[in-house]
């Protein structure tokens, strides 16, 4: 076992450089966060903002997953996995957009674009989960 921590991303296909990482590994001494179900739901009292825009929906998720991973020493650089999930297939041109603008820079993450007949609340048209892997001496804010 290595004390190192590394994370590495693959690409064993040349159409996916750019669109996604085939593999990502993690070896070493880490710490593994998970954030299920982010969605466009204020934080608050629950109510979905931009009904009917996939677009604008996704932003405000990117920017949920930005505050949330930064409180648990992270960034969108440390993500290993996402999945999305949409209401609508029309809805993976403007959604991959809004991704590829999220992780400009960085490595895209191993990805699942799902179309599901519905999310958790009304309204909502897209929903993303991650997961996370950071080295164990990045502390969290808490």
């Amino acid at each position: 076992m290595t004390d190192t921590f590394e994370k590495k991303h693959y690409h064993h296909s040349e159409w996916t450089k750019g669109r996604f990482s085939e593999v990502v590994t993690v070896t070493g001494p880490g710490r593994l966060i998970f954030l299920a179900g982010v969605g466009a739901e204020d934080e608050v009292t629950g109510e979905t903002h931009f009904v009917g825009d996939a677009g604008a929906q996704t932003r405000m998720i990117y920017d949920k997953l930005k505050k949330v991973l930064a409180l648990h020493g992270a960034s969108l650089a440390d993500v290993v996995k996402q999945v999305t999930y949409v209401t609508d297939i029309r809805f993976f041109e403007e959604v991959s957009k809004c991704r590829r603008e999220a992780y400009a820079g960085s490595p895209l993450p191993a990805h699942t674009f799902l179309t599901v007949t519905q999310l958790a609340f009304p309204g909502m048209l897209v929903e993303i989960d991650v997961t996370v892997a950071v080295p164990l001496d990045r502390k969290a804010v808490s």
